[in-house]
């Protein structure tokens, strides 16, 4: 006698899901064509024609808790060739921002990146703030230094007579605000990868893609080095053929954003430990570093914008945009802040970096909730995929 399996859609999950781009999902009459399509689903169970049937019954549980749709980089080879236009990479692309949403916490912050009509706030209340920190910077500077001078700390400050945006945004009050965030973010990862890790782990195993009964921490840690090198090199996205040229791009954007946390955490170390406050010569070696990986920022995030915009049959949600936009206004607005300082305009240099401090706010603070959070998720999916031997 065969098993029976009683199943609920929900339409809800459904809508949700269409609203996010996978307004394609009904046209899917299960011929396969993606799975023999892609080049990187494993040959164990392999991806996305289970997805697409699980998302058109609605079930949000059995998808969210599925390391496969990680694993699949949105290449488009599947979409390319669909006989029924059902697009599975979009499919697969929405499903995998609800997951985002669904481990992010708490959510309303999750709710409002994703509400276009929030944004406003999502800019004001961080330019509110930042605005407060330049008022009490400009007028309480004497003041400050005699508060921290009694704890035998430097109030941070550029040098007299020369344009410093510390003068204007004391250093102190900015690592003040992004260092707690830091640390937020990080929480919210952990105790979200936490759930996700568990989630995966019993999917995986109630539908026999591995033989593990248990995740050991020593064991997922190795295999989580052992991808490093895939995720840092794009082997996957270069396997597949329909978008090969966007590999390019995001490997620009992704190598930028290391080498300018590699400028901020020596120029934190300078700065906290050695007490030498900037603005540092263009000589130094780190400011090369920091001007290269802020034009290719600029260069890679334009990239992918026009990429999308040459995609006529790529469809593109304002969860796209959102992070495209901020991506491209962090390289604009921090190559602008050391143009203009350089040229000697210190209000325009100044209102910049205000600019600067709001983009930096809005793709950090909101990190774990936006689409920029797949790269800690698939990274993460990849080394499970890896550990449970998902082949």
């Amino acid at each position: 006698m065969s098993d029976k399996y009683l199943v609920q859609p929900d339409l809800a999950y459904i809508n949700e899901l269409e609203m996010l781009g996978a307004d394609t999902l009904k046209k899917c009459f299960q011929c396969a064509t993606c799975s023999v399509a892609c080049p990187i689903a494993p040959e164990n169970s392999p991806f996305p024609r289970k997805e697409m049937i699980a998302a058109s019954w609605g079930l949000k549980d059995k998808l969210v808790s599925n390391g496969d749709i990680w694993l699949c980089h949105e290449c488009g080879d599947c979409s390319d060739l669909c006989p029924r236009g059902a697009r599975p990479g979009d499919v697969l692309s929405a499903i995998r921002y609800t997951a985002i949403k669904e481990y992010a916490r708490p959510k309303f912050l999750a709710n409002a990146v994703e509400d276009p009509k929030k944004l406003p706030f999502l800019i004001a209340i961080p330019g509110l703030w930042f605005a407060l920190l330049a008022y009490i910077t400009m007028t309480a500077g004497d003041t400050m230094t005699k508060i921290f001078s009694t704890f035998g700390i430097e109030w941070s400050h550029g040098g007299h007579g020369e344009i410093a945006h510390a003068n204007f945004f004391s250093t102190w009050f900015v690592d003040m605000t992004f260092v707690p965030i830091a640390t937020l973010v990080v929480i919210i990862f952990a105790l979200s990868l936490k759930r996700f890790v568990t989630d995966i782990h019993q999917n995986a195993v109630d539908e026999g893609k591995t033989d593990k009964t248990s995740i050991e921490i020593k064991g997922f840690l190795q295999s989580l080095i052992k991808v490093l090198p895939v995720v840092l090199k794009h082997d996957k996205f270069n396997q597949c053929e329909a978008n090969h040229d966007r590999a390019t791009a995001h490997m620009m954007v992704l190598y930028s954003f290391i080498g300018l946390f590699i400028v901020t955490s020596i120029f934190f170390v300078v700065l906290y430990i050695f007490s030498i406050p900037g603005p540092y010569s263009q000589l130094n070696p780190v400011k090369w570093l920091a001007n290269i990986s802020g034009a290719a920022l600029v260069i890679g995030a334009t990239l992918m914008i026009k990429n999308r915009l040459g995609k006529k049959d790529l469809v593109s949600t304002y969860k796209d945009w959102y992070i495209l936009g901020i991506v491209l206004s962090l390289g604009v607005t921090g190559l602008l802040t050391e143009m203009t300082r350089l040229a000697g305009y210190a209000g325009v240099s100044y209102f910049i970096y205000w600019l600067h401090l709001i983009t930096i706010f809005n793709l950090f603070a909101f990190l774990p909730f936006s689409k920029m959070a797949h790269l800690v998720y698939r990274t993460t999916a990849m080394a499970y995929a890896e550990y449970a031997n998902r082949k």
